[in-house]
């Protein structure tokens, strides 16, 4: 997530119909006039949804200063090669110059940006999960990772901000110590082309479309070079429990979907077996993440961003929590 104060600055942009003269700036390098452009969200991305009578569209763009151009052109290329290639993912639209990312300054800094085709269907949550659409989640990570393992993709590893815990954290010891624990754990696992590549890195069931039976991936922010059962473990979060163990009530669910996976692509049971340990270690990295994007507070600070800074701070300290956990139990 972009710090909270990056997403007030957008925020106080966007008019009382959606519109943002910075999201117009963007927006016109895909050659859309002033005033197409509708915020839809701020989280990882400032996302807005772009109507097109080719199909809607959305425009998602990230200031500078939170995420350079070197990390935002990557997935851009990975999104158009797996669609090139049949994957069921959104494609990303070029510019009016035929490039699939554009920089454009803006009132509010330089902003990257790529405008993706929407996805056919609809979402589901978790409550709406069947087991054949467990199955069916499974086998479309699956065929994604099968998708990119020949493609050559300069994208960063995962687990990157385990390293910032020891000074981010002084305060707290024990995450640091269990944060140690969950690298070493890490370093030692086999990096071999059938276990590690580039991964979608948020394959949960919020950054799908569901049509058909059927899902399509879109928002490929967090896309990295990992472990594909890490993938995995990200993507089954919300059936598990605080202790990283899939809850007993949706067991059966997360059974259909590494069912699905293996229809498609090898899942040995020592890579099921580390499941909780990339749970702790995710759940380590989100504590850092949540940290970052809390930034500072102020006295001016509007309604909402307080009560999105408690709610990520609780957040916070349920994925401090997890991690330790799990690096308590080895």
């Amino acid at each position: 997530m972009m710090p909270l104060t990056e997403i007030d600055r957008l925020k106080r942009t966007v008019t009382s119909v959606w519109e943002s003269p910075v999201a117009d700036q963007v927006a016109a390098a895909w050659g859309y006039p002033a005033g197409t452009a509708k915020w839809w969200r701020s989280s990882a991305s400032h996302v807005f949804v772009l109507p097109d009578p080719r199909g809607k569209r959305y425009l998602r763009f990230v200031p500078d200063t939170y995420r350079a151009a070197g990390a935002v052109v990557p997935v851009s290329v990975l999104m158009h090669r797996l669609a090139a290639s049949g994957a069921a993912v959104v494609s990303p639209v070029p510019t009016e110059t035929g490039s699939l990312t554009a920089t454009v300054p803006t009132a509010l800094g330089t902003m990257h940006a790529m405008v993706v085709e929407a996805a056919a269907g609809h979402e589901i949550d978790a409550e709406d999960l069947t087991d054949d659409l467990a199955r069916e989640w499974g086998r479309a990570l699956a065929l994604l990772h099968d998708g990119a393992a020949s493609l050559e993709v300069d994208l960063p590893d995962a687990f990157s901000e385990l390293a910032e815990i020891p000074d981010r954290f002084t305060e707290d010891p024990a995450l640091v110590e269990a944060t140690a624990r969950l690298a070493d754990r890490l370093a030692h696992l086999p990096r071999d082309p059938s276990r590690f590549g580039a991964v979608h890195g948020d394959f949960e069931l919020d950054n799908l479309a569901w049509d058909a039976g059927r899902a399509t991936a879109f928002d490929f922010d967090e896309a990295a070079q990992s472990w594909y059962t890490a993938d995995i473990a990200y993507a089954l979060r919300d059936l598990t429990g605080p202790d990283g163990e899939p809850d007993a009530t949706r067991r059966h669910l997360v059974d259909g979907f590494v069912a699905g996976y293996r229809g498609v692509r090898a899942l040995e049971e020592a890579d099921l077996a580390n499941l909780r340990l990339f749970a702790g270690a995710h759940a380590a990295c989100s504590a850092v993440r949540i940290a970052r994007a809390l930034d500072s507070s102020g006295a001016d600070e509007p309604e909402w961003r307080a009560e999105l800074r408690a709610d990520l701070t609780a957040m916070a300290r349920a994925q401090r929590d997890l991690a330790v956990a799990v690096a308590e139990r080895g």
